[in-house]
């Protein structure tokens, strides 16, 4: 399992297309919200086959993970938390404090195992049920 900072958008999308919008039934109009510009992108990879992708928007001592998706041959390889730890290192590079989320509910228990903590009610989004979650940032293992 490979991972990195990518720019090639278009990758990504394709990813989240497969996830998203064909498997969960997100709409175009929800998943393509005109902030991917903006942000920065995580790509992993098994071999030379891209998997999954997440993207963080940076608001200055905090950082917001959403879009994170794994492609369904590649979930249980790990894949999604090799994704997340990266996205987490690249936050922490940036000088963010706090790591943010919007987690389906179905995926509360994955994002626990890397030390978020759920907050707030229940609410939908893209008609998925969800919940926010939140990370302090300690230094990276590399600190």
């Amino acid at each position: 399992m490979r991972t990195e900072l990518t720019t090639d958008l278009e990758t990504c999308r394709q990813l989240r297309r497969v996830v998203f919008i064909e498997e969960q039934g997100v709409s175009e109009a929800e998943e393509w919200d005109g902030r991917d510009g903006e942000a920065l992108h995580v790509l992993g990879w098994i071999g030379d086959r891209p998997v999954g992708t997440a993207r963080m928007l940076i608001d200055g001592e905090a950082g917001k993970i959403g879009r994170v998706c794994v492609l369904p041959a590649a979930r249980g390889t790990g894949a999604g938390a090799a994704i997340m730890r990266e996205a987490l290192d690249i936050l922490r590079a940036r000088g963010v404090k706090k790591a943010k989320l919007a987690s389906q509910k179905s995926a509360i228990g994955f994002y626990e195992k890397l030390g978020f903590t759920a907050y707030g009610p229940e609410f939908l989004d893209a008609n998925i049920p969800h919940r926010d979650m939140v990370l302090e940032l300690g230094p990276s293992a590399a600190d």
